[in-house]
């Protein structure tokens, strides 16, 4: 392993499960990655959902109290819950999660709530077959029973039931389309909760008359629960007309009997004002703001001044990078509109318009965040003093092993030095394959949590960029 300042920060896993003060905070002067890095920490440590449910956690009912719910953060959900609940209050209930994503169990905390394992981001049989069981166990509720759902991010994958006409099969392929499309997070979820039976308000509906509590981490821009997991518990403002309209935006194809029932209003989900969601609750546990907030408020204490730009960003991820570079090197070079140095923060959900590979090539590997890092890279045209860090809150970047990337002045300078040309990367969507041999991939593993895109960029004074020798020390 090479000595550069982003090899010795990728040779370490993050560890965002560990106390905020676990470490001490790097000098942003002198170890610009490592600040960065803790910044992030302190992001993922603000989103996990243990004191975001002790400050929501409803009164234990007359009745019973069943658990359901899906989302990468379900399984760390479900064992605070269960940490939470009175041990003497009977509960019980079923969790779907990605692979992969169960954190280690805390020495003798009882298990009451199961917890199952499925695909995303395109859903499989296992996603199935927990979506059919959710529903069952809903069945026989009665008013002075509680249900209590647990949803976050990727829920909309992982509790997969096709609607009437629709096999898994087509589902996966639907996904997979709309997920390489550029659509927005709220054009598939619109699409995914009329091509569904269990999402757009439905497993709601469908636990009338117990009374129902909907505890959320939100990973979408605007943290509008109707969007988040596809809003499988709350009414659904959206249409068929609408979710019809986007799959024609994006020449997605669906069998004829399902258009059809589209353009009938058949497949109609739930909407505001229905009276089996009357004395539902609803509340957001952990967002996107909130992270960006404490992340900002630690770089603070730093000493180093912060701007959150937005938690709300979209838009294709090499075209906010643009902008992200941009506004950095406005920064560097002129003092505006931030005076230096200074952090730049900004959260959202940018896309990625996956292009087709020519002929005999290998697909491109990467997720949104490496795909900005790609971008700005590129953008910031090796400026002194600018350095980045993007990562998705989940710990994945798409598919992949890693959460995001990071960029340095020097970035550009190494890429060529291994004869890695970033355009040609870009073209291919594989910002897996130039991070990968830089050692410039952020590797944390699965957070359990999901608030999505933080980006960090630090601004520094010309004078205290810092020494190679300085920054690879640390």
């Amino acid at each position: 392993m090479t000595s550069t300042p982003s090899a010795a920060f990728a040779a370490h896993l993050i560890d965002v499960h560990g106390s905020a003060d676990a470490q001490p905070v790097p000098e942003p002067h002198l170890q610009p990655l490592q600040f960065l890095q803790h910044l992030y920490r302190v992001a993922v440590r603000d989103a996990l959902p243990l004191e975001g449910l002790r400050k929501h956690l409803p009164a234990v009912p007359k009745g019973r109290t069943l658990v359901i719910g899906a989302g990468k953060a379900g399984a760390a959900m479900a064992q605070a819950m269960e940490q939470l609940w009175p041990l003497e209050a009977p509960l019980s209930g079923l969790v779907v999660t990605r692979y992969g994503h169960i954190p280690p169990r805390p020495p003798g905390l009882a298990r009451r709530i199961e917890v199952v394992e499925a695909a995303h981001p395109v859903p499989d049989a296992a996603g199935l077959l927990a979506a059919e069981r959710m529903l069952a166990l809903t069945e026989g509720l009665s008013a002075d029973d509680l249900v209590v759902c647990l949803i976050s991010g990727g829920g909309s994958a992982l509790l997969t039931l096709p609607a009437e006409g629709l096999s898994l099969a087509d589902k996966q392929r639907i996904n997979r389309e709309l997920l390489e499309s550029g659509a927005h997070i709220g054009e598939m979820n619109c699409v995914r909760k009329h091509l569904s039976r269990i999402k757009g308000g439905r497993l709601g509906a469908a636990c009338h008359p117990a009374q129902v509590v909907s505890l959320l981490i939100s990973d979408v821009p605007g943290d509008s629960p109707a969007i988040i997991a596809s809003g499988p518990t709350v009414p659904d403002p959206s249409s068929c007309a609408d979710a019809l309209a986007i799959l024609e935006r994006y020449a997605i194809a669906i069998p004829e009997p399902v258009r059809a029932a589209l353009h009938s209003g058949a497949l109609e989900t739930p909407k505001p004002g229905d009276p089996r969601f009357a004395g539902h609750q609803v509340q957001l546990i952990a967002t996107p703001q909130q992270s960006l907030q404490a992340a900002a408020a630690a770089a603070r204490d730093a000493g180093i001044a912060c701007h959150v730009l937005s938690d709300e960003m979209e838009g294709e991820s090499r075209e906010v990078a643009k902008v992200h570079a941009a506004l950095a090197r406005s920064v560097a070079l002129h003092a505006q509109p931030f005076a230096r140095p200074c952090v730049i923060l900004s959260g959202g959900e940018t896309t990625v318009t996956l292009r087709k590979p020519a002929e005999g090539a290998a697909r491109g590997r990467g997720g949104r965040a490496g795909e900005f890092c790609l971008g700005l890279a590129q953008a910031l045209q090796a400026m002194p003093g600018v350095w980045a860090l993007a990562a998705d809150t989940d710990g994945i970047d798409g598919v992949e092993d890693n959460a995001g990337a990071v960029v340095t002045p020097d970035t550009l300078a190494r890429a060529a030095a291994l004869q890695l040309k970033p355009a040609a990367y870009q073209d291919r969507n594989d910002s897996y394959g130039f991070f990968g041999p830089l050692g410039d991939l952020v590797v944390t593993g699965p957070t359990h949590t999901n608030v999505n895109d933080f980006r960090a960029l630090l601004v520094l004074q010309p004078m205290d960029a810092p020494m190679k020798k300085a920054a690879s020390s640390g």
